[in-house]
């Protein structure tokens, strides 16, 4: 991706499909050494405890305080270090393809969890983070996204955020499902330092486990649209309506299409029955985001809007 032509539309369908994109290292190693710098302990000090941590954090203004529906242009000031992350030209590029130029701002938390070295100084046990919605029940066709920003490498020891890829649209009540753990075809961030993921806000997730003897940082920030997400991406090699869908069950080997490759892969969590539900969700919101109300894969939305056999 250059400067900030956004994503493709093979991109656009992996996200729709999956709930989630991820970016190694778009973020430079100067800019992650600045936010960092920010936020770690001056050398000689030390953070007794988690609470400690995040109350000399707020106290230092690295994480400014911003109202939520406030324009994101207007959050933070020009030489600000989350400034200058979130205005590089391959994250603007990924903002805009999804919410558009101007979005609104809902919230942004700074995730700390300490190293193992610092397990004496926890006031409870480290556990793993149970998996959640954020939020309540949101049964919107428009979306958020939210932006998981991890300035340092991140290695498997260091339980970096867990996620059930394709669960976006699934949709519960924030913790209604902490009962359920290692599902299968779960997947755990491990990534170079500057990485930035890119969620659906209704994407199942929870933090792991930190066991390395490093404190993990991960700076999130959640954002909506200000108008409808219709084409926000570079849209040039859309085709909505082909000229005649693909042969299905007995099909064409010469049929290429990425598109729709990546709209109907299954995920290994997929039940026979509902997870065909999951196909037509995933349609309705491509239907959506392209501004086709007849676009279609395998035929899934047709055959159920077909009612010429009504008197």
């Amino acid at each position: 991706m250059s400067r900030d032509v956004g994503l493709t539309t093979v991109q656009m369908a992996e996200f729709v499909a999956r709930g989630v994109l991820a970016f190694d290292g778009v973020v430079p190693e100067a800019l992650n050494a600045r936010f960092l710098e920010q936020l770690r302990a001056p050398v000689g000090d030390s953070d007794r405890t988690l609470s400690q941590a995040y109350s000399r954090i707020t106290r230092n203004s690295s994480i400014p305080k911003i109202s939520p529906g406030t324009s994101l242009p207007d959050c933070f000031q020009p030489g600000d270090c989350l400034h200058d992350i979130l205005n590089l030209a391959s994250v603007k590029g990924v903002i805009r393809s999804l919410v558009g130029d101007a979005p609104v701002f809902d919230h942004h938390f700074l995730h700390l969890t300490l190293g193992a070295e610092n397990e004496p100084r926890r006031t409870s046990r480290a556990v793993s983070q149970h998996n959640h919605q954020d939020s309540t029940i949101d049964p919107r066709q428009a979306f958020d996204i939210q932006l998981f920003y991890f300035p340092q490498a991140v290695t498997r020891a260091m339980g970096g955020t867990r996620y059930i890829p394709g669960s976006h649209l699934r949709r519960v009540s924030e913790a209604a499902i902490a009962r359920y753990q290692n599902i299968v075809g779960q997947e755990h961030v491990v990534c170079p330092a500057g990485s930035l993921y890119v969620f659906h806000m209704g994407l199942w997730h929870g933090a792991g486990r930190n066991q390395s003897t490093e404190d993990r940082y991960l700076y999130k920030i959640r954002l909506g649209p200000n108008a409808p997400q219709v084409r926000l991406w570079n849209d040039v090699d859309l085709v909505t309506q082909p000229d005649s869908p693909r042969p299905i069950f007995w099909t064409d080997p010469s049929h290429k299409d990425p598109v729709a490759d990546h709209l109907m892969a299954l995920e290994p969590w997929f039940e026979a029955d509902t997870g065909r539900l999951e196909l037509i969700n995933r349609l309705k919101l491509w239907r959506y985001i392209t501004g086709d109300p007849k676009a279609d894969v395998d035929y899934w939305l047709t055959r159920i809007e077909n009612e010429w056999g009504l008197p």
